[in-house]
């Protein structure tokens, strides 16, 4: 196991290949960052998120791993989440046709394209290929926006008992990754997830209704969401 540091010492801390353990996210030095190491096989990322951590590879396919447990978390709660007037026009519209995993791999190619003012990606292909597996493994999901049979947005993220991680999304078209979060807060509702880890704080989802909680009351949060019963298996419909 990896060896535990003094509790009055903060990370980054390197991972011992040969376990699954890691330190405790309160560790995590004042960026987040906890740990640097290990691999991206399926049972360390789940070990990952159901601790409060996530992979988060800045330093490129070529460098190590990087896991973060920030403080505070942003948090959306279905109950909470807002709709604007103008969005709830655009779902009147019925300008999209709504999926979900169907295109997991297309949708998280098109999260790690280029964006204005963010060139290059934290999605590598390690990353792609590694949260792939998860999704053939039924805990990585995608909902995608579809306009004439194309894909015009979508987002994708890790779903644990009744906690959906939400990793990230992209729109091709004006409104598209708006609607497959309308639907996706939606249809975690339904099924008694108890909130979306939106991990970094953003304006964007600060305007749906999203939160920052301490790290202590997201863990605590988070120990009891992931023994919920969920949604286990593909969603694809």
């Amino acid at each position: 196991m990896c060896e535990l540091p003094a509790m009055n010492r903060r990370g980054p801390f390197q991972l011992d290949e040969r376990s699954l353990d890691f330190p405790p996210p309160e560790l995590a030095d004042p960026s987040g960052l906890l740990a640097v190491g290990g691999d991206l096989e399926p049972e360390r990322v789940l070990a990952a998120y159901r601790a409060g951590i996530f992979p988060w590879p800045l330093l490129g396919p070529d460098g190590p791993m990087l896991w973060f447990s920030p403080d505070p978390r942003l948090v959306l709660y279905p109950e909470r989440f807002r709709v604007s007037r103008s969005l709830r026009k655009e779902l009147g519209r019925g300008r999209f046709e709504v999926t979900v995993d169907t295109r997991f791999r297309e949708v998280m190619t098109a999260c790690a394209g280029d964006r204005p003012g963010r060139p290059g990606t934290w999605i590598t292909q390690p990353l792609i290929e590694a949260f792939d597996r998860l999704h053939r493994g039924g805990f990585a999901h995608s909902v995608e926006c579809l306009a004439d049979g194309e894909l015009a947005g979508g987002l994708y993220g890790v779903a644990v008992g009744g906690a959906f991680f939400g990793e990230s999304m992209f729109a091709r078209q004006s409104n598209a990754s708006k609607v497959a979060l309308v639907y996706l807060v939606d249809r975690l509702r339904s099924w008694g997830f108890a909130f979306i880890d939106c991990q970094q704080v953003t304006e964007h989802l600060l305007r749906f209704g999203a939160g920052e909680v301490a790290r202590t009351r997201f863990l605590r949060e988070l120990a009891a969401a992931v023994e919920l019963p969920g949604r286990p298996g593909s969603w694809r419909n």
